[in-house]
């Protein structure tokens, strides 16, 4: 079953023009897919469509309805509102989510946004605020916000680009563990050929803006991915 159809995909924009080339694309359940090209090639553009945040200008984006409101954006900045606590930020997609819902009220919430915290590594965080945390930490608390809701498609945008190769490593082993145990999708944006070898299952690979594919290419790696891998 496919969860993401892109048919016939276009997009541009007035000041850069044409960004991404009539494209279709088919993922299915459970896939971790990687967008590699270069900088500013359109793969954030496409990322944006998917999650609905764009409106192609011809062609159509269907994703499976009964992934409902289970999809979560992250971005390449952390953006933790900086007078919440990081449990507090972690707790902001819940609030927003069911305001007409008391099924996650209260306690119910404040207890899934801990466990999405214990998942990343940032159980001993919960009431620091942003300004407390280091650049990778702020990072975890973001991919935390992302999982809070129990997404069955997960977009990410760059979001290991500016940290240190160190916690880049541990988060990127951190999402793989995540995704082994949950099965959801997963769609992720670099440029890196390592991080995007190391990680997906499928590597989409695009030319210079405007985006056109030139490669779709299925690994041959195992799906448990670990250092020696890497090496």
């Amino acid at each position: 079953m496919h969860v993401v159809e892109l048919d016939g995909v276009r997009k541009s924009f007035p000041k850069t023009g044409e960004v991404i080339r009539p494209y279709s694309l088919s993922i299915p359940s459970g896939q971790f897919v990687c967008f590699l090209g270069p900088s500013g090639c359109g793969k954030s553009t496409l990322l944006r469509l998917i999650a609905g945040l764009e409106k192609p200008d011809a062609g159509s984006v269907k994703v499976d309805e009964s992934a409902g409101s289970g999809i979560s954006y992250v971005f390449q900045e952390p953006h933790l509102l900086p007078w919440r606590t990081t449990l507090s930020n972690v707790c902001l997609p819940l609030e927003i989510g069911n305001k007409s819902n008391t099924e996650l009220s209260g306690e119910k919430r404040i207890d899934r946004a801990r466990r999405a915290l214990d998942s990343v590594g940032l159980g001993e965080a919960h009431s620091k605020m942003p300004h407390e945390l280091s650049g990778g930490m702020k990072m975890r608390a973001s991919l935390a916000r992302a999982l809070v809701t129990e997404p069955r498609i997960l977009l990410l945008d760059e979001p290991f680009g500016a940290l240190d190769e160190v916690t880049r490593f541990q988060l990127q082993e951190d999402l793989l563990k995540f995704w082994r145990t949950t099965g959801i999708t997963v769609v992720f944006v670099t440029h890196s050929m390592s991080e995007a070898a190391f990680l997906s299952q499928r590597q989409l690979v695009f030319t210079k803006r405007p985006a056109t594919l030139i490669a779709d290419h299925m690994s041959r790696l195992t799906d448990v991915r670990n250092e020696s891998t890497r090496h």
